[in-house]
């Protein structure tokens, strides 16, 4: 749908088609999305004086609320390849090169905490081969970002973060350096973390105000590690400085507002603090994806950009990519692919009989053609199972 609209009426993530009136006959690229209040002053200086904007690819910033949705849009970008290998196999891929970033994360942070040299681009260079997967592979990696191992919280984090923002942008339809420098900034936002005690990043308590103010410096770290490598771009380094920060002025560490924060920064706040809600924390027990993704909407007033959350749930599905479900027949599964035709029916493997309380053979099932369905998103913590061990030791196994 197109609209015009007069330049004073201009908002932070509209999408500008071209421009219809100015005062001089200027010849300026205007099309594309209004990332921040910074680049409506430019195009007021420069005479603009109104545009018309593409409404379906604008990212409106004073949405009203709404419930979870129970349709997957259509798709905003290219559609994927079709795929030659089975999911069995896609999702064996993907979890070899999650391990194998783990293992180069891990060295990058033991270096960090040793107060070696670091070399930035390492991790950067991981994120694009993460990104690359985000197209080839995108379901079996968003599996890998609910298979959590509680002992590597900020490697998984990193990763996640690195997934989750390569996923959201090229839902949005952003061109693909832009997907490359997001899953980039993602992988980067919190490496500062790696400088922090061990005490306080297992506390397992809340933290006190002092303690809280330490935590914080996590973020200026990152950005002067980044800005001495010289390899930072500017959307990179904008999400390092400001994924913690809120619209309502509440976020760390400079307390911006509104306008100040960016479409990239507002996205990676919704990435952080997902990755976050389905992790377990020392001071508190993961809650489900559903459960999260339903937090996001209604705890998070003012502080996310709730038209930017309605996208990100679109862009995960009602039920996510890897979360664990029990199915009415008194089984267990995971989710591995979205039914985008009916998206409460997603294909799942189911690997577990609640009702005998046993492992099971691993089975590929397409909920929407079976007479079966989802009873209710769980928990690992609910059936007692180790999902990282039984999914690297098992899972993978049976179907290999």
């Amino acid at each position: 749908m197109l609209k015009l609209v007069p330049i004073e009426d201009l908002k932070t993530g509209m999408f500008v088609n071209r421009v219809t009136r100015q005062t001089a006959q200027l010849k300026i690229k205007t099309q594309g999305l209004i990332k921040d209040s910074r680049l409506i002053s430019k195009l007021k200086e420069r005479g603009i004086q109104e545009v018309e904007v593409d409404l379906s690819r604008s990212i409106l910033m004073d949405a009203p609320e709404v419930e979870i949705p129970a349709e997957e849009p259509k798709a905003e970008t290219k559609k994927a390849k079709p795929q030659k290998k089975s999911d069995a196999e896609l999702l064996s891929d993907a979890h070899n090169l999650y391990s194998q970033a783990k293992v180069v994360q891990s060295k990058f942070f033991k270096r960090i905490r040793k107060g070696a040299q670091v070399k930035v681009t390492e991790l950067m260079s991981l994120s694009h081969n993460i990104m690359e997967s985000v197209f080839e592979n995108p379901n079996a990696l968003s599996c890998l970002t609910l298979i959590k191992d509680k002992n590597d919280y900020l490697l998984e984090h990193s990763l996640n973060c690195s997934i989750l923002m390569g996923l959201f942008a090229r839902h949005l339809g952003f061109d693909r350096q832009l997907i490359d420098e997001l899953g980039q900034a993602g992988m980067l936002m919190d490496v500062g973390m790696a400088t922090m005690p061990d005490e306080l990043m297992d506390k397992p308590a809340l933290l006190d105000a002092k303690e809280h103010d330490k935590i914080r410096t996590h973020v200026f770290f990152g950005v002067d590690l980044v800005q001495k490598s010289g390899e930072g771009s500017t959307v990179i380094l904008d999400v390092i400085a400001n994924h913690h920060e809120r619209l309502d002025g509440s976020g760390y560490p400079n307390g911006k507002q509104g306008d100040e924060l960016s479409v990239y920064a507002r996205m990676a706040a919704i990435v952080d603090t997902y990755d976050s809600l389905t992790s377990d924390r020392p001071w508190r027990k993961a809650m489900s994806p559903t459960q999260s993704l339903k937090s996001l909407l209604s705890s998070s007033q003012g502080k996310l950009d709730q038209s930017l959350v309605q996208q990100f749930i679109r862009c995960l599905g009602v039920h996510p990519v890897g979360s664990l479900v029990k199915l009415k027949s008194g089984k267990l599964a995971i989710v591995t692919r979205l039914n985008k035709e009916d998206p409460l029916s997603p294909v799942v493997m189911t690997f577990y009989s609640v009702r005998l309380g046993t492992y099971s053979e691993v089975k590929q099932v397409d909920l929407g053609k079976v007479q079966d369905s989802i009873e209710s998103s769980v928990r690992p913590e609910e059936f007692k199972l180790n999902l990282p061990k039984f999914f690297k030791e098992v899972f993978l196994q049976q179907l290999g």
